[in-house]
């Protein structure tokens, strides 16, 4: 593997481990006694500094130690969790990112040269925190306490660490030196041997794969664990087996037993550098020859018999060694599900799906022959080979699926830092995080989330005092939620703050030439205003708002996806801001309708029946455009009339019930051509801007076909019909739109 793509790796992690102590440390900050986000803190930190060492990255490995030693510190008591902590390490969070952007720069030392007067500063101020004394902990200490001093021991005082790589790791990008290095940089390597007695035939031999094994003496003030992080990229694939100084000869023997080696070869080694004598060697073998127990069953018997000592010295309860076991074997469980991730690049994913898509096309296509053919047994494989491309096609568009929970997780670290700026008391509150999104989609979000998250905490959340003299807690709360609804996912952005001044609206509205007693606007018409270009409420220009720009961007990115924006507000409570998206861009379920000599394909999650119009003999009854549904109101629209399409029309018209974002209406059309696998295609330049159309796609007959825009089209034949009855429409009592057509908003 490449240098770069390792170096890409260790990039990703690490801006991923980042992310995971931001938000520990947002948890730490508002409770402070919580010891597991401390520990989540401590474990990226450490993990930071371990990948780095191993990518040689100098700069990251000396700063994030001091991180380290300051969760350290907070770990033992010694420094106390204050908002001034968690918002140097927050600040220290960043300086880390810095370095990591440096790793790619053209000029690399020229890069982190430029970061080091920052760094400088945050270590003097990581310094002076930590305790000026801190008592040295004997190397053994930690381990001392659990010896026992009948047990037979090895005078050696070095750890000794056994490990034989796995055959894959140079391909996964690890290099074995790399490790053996970091590992000298945390005490003094006094013996390392290395072993190539798994290097086959030179015929047989794969330049790629790697045969090492190494037997090292290691001296230093470490702690087993500190030695297992070194390795902990490769843990998976390596058998690492690591011996405290003063071990029982017998931990050497189980050693001897356990490598491929064989018993003579390894003992040499142990003798050779010390950690044994040969009189050791001989009887530990000899005793160990005489002992038949299965390990497993030793262990397990080992385990319990620790297990019922401890609870009748009464150091622990049984409650307490039951939760702990709990927790153990989860940790197994979350070691062995993390090794059946496999990281794939975003492209070749991409290309997998452009070839999906190829492939629903060319089923229709082989489905539509083999009708026409009339051959039974074609027909029936040809649908065998649909169900199985269908089935392919979900478990394709499965993997770019990703949860929105790393999205809204990094706008707990924008809502504090803003809040502080402004002098605003705000939480941020997340729901619905493992509602999954197309990946593509959630990249291209981010920005639109983020400018409404940074409005909520601006324009909505009010001052301590304010708030204090609403009657509102002194604390304001933003709440980010996603769920699924009707093949959509909805994202919403609510504050419980000032919400939106309808008249200040419609009075900056009025200054800018809009015209209000043209018609009356729906309070939902209203604050849709604020996403016109260039308009702002604000009566002063900040470095956060008040230049209007910013809404009309986040309409445009929103409506580019085939979504939508809506907002609902009321004065002095707050605001709620639902952002409407399609699940994926690339492949849905369509429902084909033919109008004329055209087809059209409108997404089979949004269609909820069909219907016969029927005319009854009544030629104006036909006409009109509403009908009576089951006691409501529905709206029609004519695609014949919208697209001017061309043909005679059908003997009996159909009406297509949509419905998006809880409005319905009804699609007149000719025929019902039924369900249809869509590879949706973008429209050209020329055609982007088409009203109705949010796509095309090709049948299987070769023929393109429109996707309909149902969210325009269904606005259109609300709106339409309200503006034929103004403010109260046949049969409905005076009150909104909405109410008068009898849907729902």
């Amino acid at each position: 593997m490449k240098l770069e793509h390792v170096q890409q790796t260790f990039i990703s992690e690490s801006r991923e481990l980042l992310h995971e102590m931001e938000s520990a440390l947002l948890r730490l900050e508002n409770v402070p006694t919580d010891n597991e986000a401390l520990n989540t803190a401590f474990r990226a930190a450490h993990t930071i500094k371990g990948s780095s060492g191993v990518c040689s990255c100098e700069p990251i490995v000396d700063f994030t130690h001091a991180m380290e030693s300051l969760l350290h510190e907070v770990r033992t008591g010694n420094v106390e969790v204050t908002p001034g902590v968690v918002g140097l390490l927050l600040d220290c969070c960043d300086h880390v990112g810095g370095l990591l952007d440096c790793i790619g720069a053209e000029d690399a030392p020229a890069a982190f040269a430029g970061l080091d007067g920052e760094g400088a500063a945050l270590l003097d101020r990581l310094g002076v925190l930590q305790p000026l004394e801190t008592p040295k902990v004997p190397v053994h200490r930690e381990e001392a306490a659990v010896q026992r001093v009948d047990v037979p021991r090895v005078a050696s005082p070095a750890w000794h660490i056994s490990v034989r790589f796995g055959l894959q790791i140079l391909r996964h990008g690890m290099d074995p030196l790399s490790l053996i290095r970091y590992l000298a940089t945390m005490g003094e390597i006094v013996s390392l041997t290395t072993l190539i007695d798994r290097i086959p035939q030179a015929a047989e031999m794969d330049s790629e794969c790697c045969y090492l094994g190494v037997e090292i003496d290691f001296a230093g003030d470490v702690t087993k664990q500190a030695i297992e992080q070194v390795f902990d990229y490769v843990r998976d694939d390596c058998f690492i087996r690591i011996l405290t100084p003063h071990s029982c000869i017998s931990d050497y023997i189980d050693l001897i037993r356990s490598v491929p080696e064989g018993d003579m070869r390894l003992g040499e080694i142990l003798v050779a550098s010390g950690a044994l004598t040969r009189r050791e060697l001989g009887e530990g073998l000899a005793a160990q020859s005489t002992q038949a127990a299965e390990p497993a069953a030793a262990e397990s018997a080992a385990n319990r018999k620790i297990g019922e000592i401890l609870v009748g010295q009464g150091v622990l309860q049984e409650e307490i060694v039951d939760a702990a076991l709990s927790r153990q074997k989860a940790a197994l469980e979350h070691r062995s599900l993390e090794g059946s991730f496999l990281r794939v690049r975003a492209d070749k994913l991409d290309e997998l799906i452009t070839l999906v898509g190829e492939l629903v096309i060319a089923s229709a296509g082989t489905s539509l022959a083999a009708r026409r053919a009339g051959d039974a047994e074609t027909t029936e494989a040809a649908a065998n080979m649909a169900r199985l491309v269908e089935e392919a096609r979900d478990r394709a568009l499965g993997l770019r699926m990703v949860p929105i929970r790393d999205t809204f997780n990094r706008f707990g670290r924008v809502v504090r830092d803003l809040g502080r700026e402004l002098d605003k008391d705000v939480e941020l509150l997340l729901s619905g995080t493992e509602t999954e999104l197309d990946k593509s989609m959630v990249e291209r979000i981010s920005d639109p989330l983020m400018h409404l998250v940074r409005n909520a905490v601006d324009h909505g959340i009010e001052t301590r005092a304010v708030r204090a003299e609403r009657g509102k807690p002194v604390r304001g709360r933003i709440q980010l939620n996603a769920y699924h609804e009707t093949g959509s996912i909805v994202i919403e952005i609510a504050d419980d703050g000032n919400g939106m001044n309808r008249a200040r609206i419609l009075e900056r509205a009025i200054e800018r030439g809009f015209d209000a007693s043209r018609q009356a606007l729906s309070d939902h018409e209203v604050f849709a205003l604020v996403m016109e270009p260039g308009f702002s409420t604000a009566d002063a220009v900040t470095n956060v708002s008040g230049r209007g720009v910013g809404m009309d961007v986040v309409r445009r990115n929103v409506e580019a996806l085939r979504g939508s924006v809506r907002i609902e507000s009321v004065e002095g409570v707050g605001s709620t801001i639902a952002i409407r998206l399609p699940l994926t861009l690339a492949i849905i379920d369509g429902f084909l309708v033919g109008v004329g000599s055209c087809s059209y394909v409108v997404p089979l999650e949004m269609v909820v029946e069909c219907i016969e119009l029927r005319d009854n003999g009544d030629r104006q009854n036909a006409n009109r455009n509403y009908i009576n549904l089951r006691g409501e109101v529905l709206p029609l629209l004519r695609l014949r009339d919208v697209f001017a399409a061309e043909g005679e029309p059908g003997r009996r018209q159909n009406i297509v019930v949509v419905q998006y974002g809880g409005a319905r209406a009804g699609f007149v059309v000719d025929a019902l051509l039924g369900e249809f696998q869509t590879v949706i295609k973008p429209l050209g330049r020329l055609f982007e801007r088409l009203s109705g159309v949010s796509g095309s796609t090709i049948l299987g007959s070769g023929e393109v076909a429109l996707i309909l825009d149902v969210q325009a089209l269904v606005q259109r034949a609300v709106g339409r019909e309200a503006g034929v009855y103004g403010e109260t429409a046949p049969g409905k009592s005076p009150g909104s739109r909405v109410d008068q057509l009898g849907v729902q908003p």
